[in-house]
């Protein structure tokens, strides 16, 4: 099983850092995780606000559970609210329904992990992981289904 790698983890977040201080975004917190949703790099930049790791996590996590981008989950919420609120039980609160959570795939489109993007508009925040996913040299949802792959990019 391939995993994500440090130093891919790394390029991710570095870019999107770049990004966000290049457009005068708020302070950013971002999380790469494993498959199993262990945490490989978590960085936040100064003046990001409290709980940042906590909400990242939790993003990721929601992607890695569901199998989709955390805004999927976030509109899975709204539509099926009894099925959700089982599901964050179940988790423990884990899961974040929050957009800005999305799987990391390789060149493949196998996953190798997952992203948490906190600090910004919601959209912006997943706009964000998008971003620095694709600077790595790895793909989105969106890109292994333009291959022809199989990834969920509706509920």
């Amino acid at each position: 099983m391939t995993t994500i790698s440090l130093k891919q983890a790394e390029l991710i977040i570095d870019a999107i850092f770049a990004e966000a201080e290049k457009v005068g975004d708020k302070p950013m917190a971002v999380i790469v995780t494993d498959q199993g949703a262990s945490p490989v790099v978590f960085k936040k930049q100064d003046e990001s606000s409290m709980i940042r790791y906590e909400m990242a996590y939790g993003k990721a996590y929601a992607s890695l559970a569901m199998g989709r981008s955390s805004s999927l989950v976030r509109y899975r919420a709204e539509q099926r609210p009894l099925f959700m609120d089982y599901l964050f039980k179940a988790s423990e609160g884990k899961i974040f329904a929050e957009d800005g959570g999305m799987l990391i795939r390789d060149t493949k489109g196998d996953i190798l992990g997952a992203i948490g993007v906190t600090g910004e508009r919601p959209e912006r925040d997943e706009e964000l992981a998008n971003i620095g996913i694709r600077a790595a040299g790895l793909l989105t949802d969106h890109d292994v289904a333009d291959l022809g792959r199989k990834a969920r990019l509706e509920n």
